[in-house]
């Protein structure tokens, strides 16, 4: 395993992060597909045998209980070995709770998250997507303070506009509150719109890039048309704003992953994540485990260096598209 700083703190993460997303009681509708903690609980011991120390996951993830999970498996371990992240933004249950950035709904999921997990802290808080209901400056001054009151180490952002970012960036550095050490955004073979302003940006902040979706759903993993998921159903053509999420010439680039994976030997996961792990500003792409090859292909992914012509392969029929989930 190789180890880096996340962005230019001081926080040492693994480069591949266990993303755990997958992980739930199954009874929220949308996570009914997710894995029970006895199904769980193998990936959390084969992320420490490889190395993996920085879990993901966040307060909305199968209603809450993917954190529960994730705190079994905590009290399983040292809990100062685990570089542990979470999330807030995103609606949590039937009412009103956890919805958005105001005062009142970190304050409470922050509290709410340490109880699922099982811990007094978290090393990385992050906010889930942008509010634009909530103001810049209400949002960031709570976020500093609950890194005053000693609930999170750090704190980090999840997909929004590069000038939003930098709009909450500037509002922390004003008033002298915390800011921003991290960017989970999307980023793959096949959606690189964070290439023209975000990586930029993060890259002149020292701000790190934690990719979601490193493998695209799973559809960079495989030849072109098998596209179907853990989730026990084809991949969604759009997001939720009708967005398109692949294109016709996708299949071009597919079709290079599978030929350089085909002639190296490895998997179509190991060379699309080596792609991911080339750029400069990435510091850990954000891995779901399902079955137990997905941890084991995306550490071999540290190991491979892609020649200049494979990248050109990979990279050339690659067509921009709108960012997407966001």
């Amino acid at each position: 395993m190789e180890y880096t700083r996340l962005g230019s703190s001081g926080l040492k993460i693994s480069r591949i992060a266990l993303g755990t997303m997958g992980f739930g009681d199954g009874t929220v509708p949308f996570w009914s597909w997710a894995l029970p903690w006895d199904q769980a609980r193998p990936f959390f011991a084969q992320a420490l045998d490889l190395g993996i120390n920085f879990w993901d996951t966040a307060n909305v993830y199968g209603g809450g209980s993917s954190e529960e999970i994730v705190g079994k498996a905590l009290a399983e371990t040292r809990r100062d070995d685990i570089v542990l992240a979470t999330k807030v933004h995103q609606k949590v249950g039937d009412g009103p709770g956890g919805e958005g950035l105001s005062r009142k709904a970190i304050m409470e999921q922050i509290d709410l998250s340490l109880g699922r997990l099982g811990t007094d802290y978290v090393d990385l808080y992050q906010i889930h997507r942008f509010d634009p209901f909530t103001p810049v400056e209400e949002t960031m001054e709570a976020l500093h303070d609950v890194i005053k009151s000693g609930k999170a180490r750090y704190i980090g952002a999840s997909s929004m506009f590069a000038w939003q970012f930098a709009k909450m960036q500037y509002i922390a550095e004003v008033h002298g509150w915390t800011k921003f050490v991290s960017m989970q955004d999307q980023y793959n073979l096949v959606q690189r719109g964070e290439e023209q302003e975000m990586f930029p940006l993060l890259k002149d902040q020292g701000v790190g890039s934690l990719p979601w979706s490193p493998l695209a759903a799973g559809v960079v993993a495989r030849p072109w048309g098998q596209n179907s998921t853990t989730r026990g159903k084809d991949n969604p053509q759009t997001d939720f704003d009708g967005r398109p999420l692949w294109v016709d010439s996708d299949k071009a680039t597919i079709d290079a992953i599978e030929k350089i994976a085909k002639d190296r030997g490895v998997s179509m996961a190991t060379i699309a994540l080596a792609w991911v792990l080339k750029n400069p500003v990435v510091d850990a792409p954000i891995v779901g485990a399902t079955k137990e090859h997905h941890l084991t292909d995306a550490v071999a992914a540290l190991d491979t260096t892609l020649t200049t012509d494979e990248i050109t392969a990979l990279e050339e029929h690659y067509t921009l598209r709108e960012p997407t989930y966001f």
